[in-house]
């Protein structure tokens, strides 16, 4: 992991970036954004990426579906650099990109800055680019010199729906992760007026929203 500061940053616009279009217009959540090994087709001063997407459909445009495997679908995309995007303004302060996701037309960064005086003008200039900027979190992590355990993390429980925050709540609260359990999944299913499969899922979707959180790895 980088050292530094870690931003995660939130885009509401669609015309923000191709790729955020393209999940607004096909309803599709699209992540694992790497630029493709493959050379530029269109012009020397293009660039080429890949992504994935949770809908398998044939766009039309500079974007191209690839293949399917089960419930990854991977996709093409040549833009040329003229196009003004957010991953392309951080490329030109030398921030990585570490998570990358468009869902509905919204589009969820997480990068790292090497300090406070780069994070300023980064911000100071996504601002300027895109009004819809709102940030989200700030999270220092160590560098060389720090204590151990300096690293810090925030977790965003405004990611969890109405829901999956109730019954996360729930089986907290009522004993479900203690071992040995004092009320089971149905127990718990049976409080809430919901069928244990139902519990079982939005129970594992909170999990993986706040695990995502502690790791660094957003999905």
């Amino acid at each position: 992991m980088p050292a530094g500061i870690r931003t995660t940053v939130v885009f509401e616009d669609p015309a923000t970036c191709p790729l955020v279009e393209f999940s607004a217009r096909e309803e599709a959540t699209v992540r694992e954004v790497r630029r493709s090994v493959r050379p530029v087709e269109v012009d020397a001063n293009g660039r080429t990426v890949e992504f994935t997407a949770d809908v398998a459909v044939d766009p039309d445009g500079p974007i191209s579906h690839l293949f399917s495997h089960g419930p990854v679908h991977r996709y093409r995309a040549r833009l040329d650099d003229a196009v003004d995007c957010p991953c392309a303004a951080l490329g030109t302060f030398g921030c990585p990109v570490t998570h990358y996701t468009a869902r509905a037309g919204k589009l969820r960064l997480v990068f790292y800055a090497d300090g406070y005086e780069q994070l300023r003008a980064v911000v100071a200039d996504l601002r300027e680019r895109f009004p819809d900027l709102d940030i989200r979190r700030f999270v220092r992590t160590p560098g060389e010199g720090d204590p151990e355990g300096a690293d810090s993390v925030v977790v965003d429980r405004g990611r969890l729906t109405a829901r999956q925050r109730e019954v996360i709540e729930a089986a907290f609260e009522r004993g479900y992760f203690q071992r040995p359990r004092e009320k089971n999944a149905s127990d718990l299913a049976a409080d809430l007026g919901i069928s244990p499969s139902t519990f079982r899922e939005h129970l594992a979707a909170a999990e993986k929203k706040l695990l995502g959180d502690i790791l660094g790895e957003r999905r």
